[in-house]
């Protein structure tokens, strides 16, 4: 483990569960000295590329307070994977090229929020606890609500008929049925932010390296949910018209590097559909291209409420397909020599 470093004393694990403003005119200084006490070189300079790619590492579902914490088996699910992940950044801080953080983003008035859908009663449906179907839909059980047809620069019959044909898609060809998620991951909110641990670490790597962190919005598109950075759920309406396409440039960038670093939340959710999305693209190009992809099985975690909802065993499945087609499964505390 010669190329692993200390992890910077300014690093605290208690605080990885709450938000702080990073200080960045300090942590230049210390990246200086840190730079130079090691000998770490430029990321211009690594003969192998290592792209640490982060799904969602966001307040909103990293933090316990927050509106979709990631709790995982023990309760404290995301805020265990970041104080591992932050280790993990620190001490192969030489080694990883750059730093590619997604972050979901969203706005009130979109199809998976609340505001968007009515009962007859002029009810918005309960987040977190409804999912709506094709039939409900069709039979009026749910429907657009008309005031946010504007706002979005649709008429109104447009807007319904596309609501339809929407649900009717992610039915038949999603993951799961349109979940109505509590409002998460505000534009201009503190929910969207990165953790500030992990933001810390992300900076510090930024001045250590040279290494501009390569920061990737999704999700603000007000017609589709957008689980994986590289791809919507729904490219076209009900007319056959695009109204979003798949995130190519971003995808090509990462499967330009020689190794891929995978962490983030939900292991379930995000991550893995962002890892499958990953996989069919390299079924496409090289299948053998899979052996460069490392899943940091230690700091990631599933979706689960007790006694409501346990993703574990999908999540499960899902990392055991990925290792079967030639990923990694590997740990945050692993030494990346012998990856």
């Amino acid at each position: 483990m010669m190329n692993q470093l200390p992890i910077p004393s300014f690093f605290e694990a208690k605080k990885v569960n709450k938000f702080w403003r990073v200080p960045y005119l300090q942590r230049v200084n210390e990246a200086k000295q840190w730079r130079e006490k090691y000998q770490i070189a430029s990321s211009r300079e690594d003969k192998t590329k290592i792209v640490l790619l982060l799904i969602d590492v966001q307040n909103t579902f990293c933090l316990p307070d927050f509106e979709l914490f990631v709790a995982g088996k023990s309760g404290n699910g995301a805020v265990e994977d970041n104080i591992r992940l932050c280790e993990f950044i620190y001490r192969n801080l030489g080694q990883i090229t750059t730093i590619a953080p997604t972050m979901d983003t969203h706005t009130a008035m979109q199809i998976f929020h609340p505001i968007f859908w009515v009962d007859e009663k002029g009810n918005h449906p309960e987040a977190g606890i409804t999912m709506i179907s094709y039939d409900e839909v069709k039979q009026g059980r749910w429907k657009v609500n008309y005031n946010i047809a504007n706002n979005l620069n649709i008429s109104a019959e447009k807007l319904e008929n596309y609501a339809l044909h929407y649900v009717k898609k992610v039915t038949e060809d999603s993951k799961y049925p349109l979940t109505i998620w509590p409002y998460h991951s505000m534009l201009g909110g503190i929910g969207h932010a990165l953790v500030s641990a992990v933001e810390e670490a992300l900076f510090f790597h930024n001045m250590v390296r040279s290494s501009q962190t390569q920061f990737e919005l999704k999700g603000d598109n007000p017609l589709t949910e957008n689980y994986s950075v590289f791809s919507p759920e729904i490219l076209e309406d009900h007319q056959g018209e695009k109204i979003a396409q798949k995130n190519t440039k971003f995808l090509n960038k990462i499967l330009s590097f020689d190794k891929i670093i995978i962490a983030g939340q939900a292991k379930s959710h995000c991550v893995a559909w962002t890892v499958e999305d990953l996989l069919t693209e390299i079924k496409q190009k090289d299948p053998n291209l899979a052996k460069n992809v490392y899943l940091l099985e230690d700091c990631t975690s599933p979706v689960v409420i007790p006694d409501v909802i346990d993703f574990t065993d999908k999540a499960e499945a899902a990392f055991q397909r990925f290792s079967d087609a030639g990923m990694h499964r590997v740990n945050s505390t692993d030494d990346m020599e012998t990856w």
